[in-house]
């Protein structure tokens, strides 16, 4: 199985909600870390799971609507607890869609919002 991973930063504020969580609760910053990994089999007849460039451009384009933005105020977290869960699994997805998809067969996104804590998501290609 070959796996093709690239990984960018960016900083963006939000407020955890629907709980007590101390500090938490007032908004704050944190300085994100996205990994982002394919899986696939097979190689394409350049050599390729997935064209490269395109996965750094559309992922920059991607977190470019949250870099820098309050998580809360965004259309897709609205009324959600901006979780490091739920950040996850929206970047995957909508990378997925946008995507040219090549050999890979399934897409994991890891978060990271501190050097301690992170989560993921995955899911299978169309």
């Amino acid at each position: 199985m070959y796996t093709l991973g690239i990984a960018k930063d960016f900083t963006a504020r939000h407020y955890l909600v629907g709980g007590d969580w101390g500090v938490e609760n007032k908004e704050h910053a944190h300085h994100y870390r996205i990994e982002v990994s394919l899986e696939g089999r097979d190689l394409d007849r350049h050599g390729y799971l997935v064209d490269l460039t395109d996965l750094e451009v559309n992922l920059e384009e991607l977190i470019g609507g949250f870099r820098d933005r309050v998580l809360n105020h965004l259309p897709r977290l609205k009324g959600l607890n901006p979780s490091i869960e739920r950040l996850a699994r929206i970047l995957c997805n909508e990378l997925c869609s946008r995507l040219q998809h090549g050999k890979a067969l399934s897409l994991h996104v890891r978060v990271w919002e501190n050097e301690n804590a992170w989560a993921s998501y995955r899911r299978d290609m169309p």
